[in-house]
């Protein structure tokens, strides 16, 4: 479901915002250090609860503010309000839904999907596998119902297992019982794993042949250990030398995917803007995805579209989000950068950001004729 309203009060540089977004595009434009990233924060805090900007939300918060108040309400019959707050002097986001006291952020993730498309997604390609182990696990959690249970007992597992190979002594019965259950949770997460990127894959071929033929590209999924051997054995075998490095050191933890193109990361070959439309692909894929096992649609935010881009690429990632009938957030310093880009019949509204005040402007400018 698209959101259809967005007040937001104490957010950084912003001035108190109320805003009505287009259930399709939305373009913000506005000057560097206007505010246009800051308002996409605020949508990204609000359906994931924490910032792409800082670790510590408490940096979100305007320098003369106690707090910050995120509001959102997702289109629907009855339409569902969102919101959270972050008091400067505390450390727990309130976050609420549907007038109700949400106590896991899951239930935020859930309700509404974001993808988010900005400089740091460059980390797909060259940041470290945790980067890209989040990028295949959001999918998973929105479309097997199980994987949040299995991911969490995989994780409570490994801890108890860490934390008994950094003892003095190992209680030779307490390690095994937590290798057994780090094994059986971990190979159902991996199966979820395997068979999410099994119908991701397609997708994502066909998405990236349109935005950026690279038929020598490859995507594949590594589980974090060797798939000829079992987990139980590997952990039995390796505890050894998992004690002297004082951590595990295979299982689902080590799970990536591996970019490629004929055998060399995908990033040593690439130029930024091939990056740009790589990773625009697999967001964009993983979108599609959605709609076709769920029926439902992410929410995009796009920060700096034109960047990298030129014009021709910037018209057909566009033609995509259209085709998608999603709902879009995306900015950009030079308005002219996304003019002519739309269809007629797509519904694209356009705001101003001006020192931190946000301003509604018209669609003409940015539609084909």
């Amino acid at each position: 479901m698209p959101l259809d309203r967005l007040t937001f009060q104490g957010l950084r540089n912003l001035e108190a915002l109320d805003m009505r977004p287009s259930p399709s595009i939305n373009v913000i434009v506005g000057d560097n250090g206007s505010g246009k990233t800051s308002l996409l924060e605020g949508i990204h805090i609000l359906g994931m609860g924490r910032s792409f900007r800082t670790q510590q939300l408490r940096h979100a918060i305007h320098h003369e503010g106690d707090s910050v108040t995120l509001h959102g309400r997702l289109a629907g019959d009855p339409p569902v309000p969102l919101g959270v707050r972050r008091h400067r002097a505390q450390s727990e986001l309130e976050m609420r839904m549907a007038g109700e006291r949400v106590a896991r952020v899951a239930e935020l993730v859930e309700a509404l999907p974001l993808q988010l498309i900005n400089p740091d997604a460059f980390r797909l390609l060259e940041g470290a596998p945790a980067s890209r182990r989040e990028f295949f696990d959001w999918g998973v959690f929105h479309v097997k119902h199980d994987f949040l249970d299995a991911w969490r007992r995989t994780r409570r597992a490994l801890k108890h297992r860490n934390a008994l190979l950094r003892h003095d002594r190992i209680d030779e019965q307490s390690i095994a019982v937590w290798e057994r259950e780090f094994a059986h949770w971990g190979n159902r997460l991996d199966a979820l794993r395997d068979d999410y990127l099994a119908a991701f894959l397609p997708i994502f071929e066909e998405t990236l042949a349109e935005l950026l033929p690279l038929p020598d590209l490859t995507l594949r999924y590594y589980r974090g250990w060797d798939r000829q051997r079992d987990l139980a054995e590997i952990l039995d075998q390796g505890r050894v030398t998992d004690r002297q490095m004082g951590f595990t050191q295979q299982g689902p933890q080590r799970a990536d995917l591996r970019i490629r193109i004929e055998r060399r990361p995908a990033v040593e070959v690439l130029s930024r803007g091939q990056q740009k439309l790589v990773v625009s692909a697999m967001k964009l894929a993983q979108g599609r995805l959605l709609e076709m096992t769920t029926g439902r649609t992410c929410v995009y935010l796009i920060d700096d579209l034109p960047a990298e881009l030129d014009a021709e690429h910037r018209g057909v990632f566009c033609r995509w989000l259209e085709r998608m009938g999603c709902q879009a957030f995306i900015t950009s310093v030079d308005q002219s950068a996304l003019a002519g880009l739309w269809q007629t019949d797509t519904t694209v509204a356009m705001f101003h950001v001006k020192h931190g005040r946000l301003a509604t402007y018209g669609t003409k400018d940015f539609t084909t004729e």
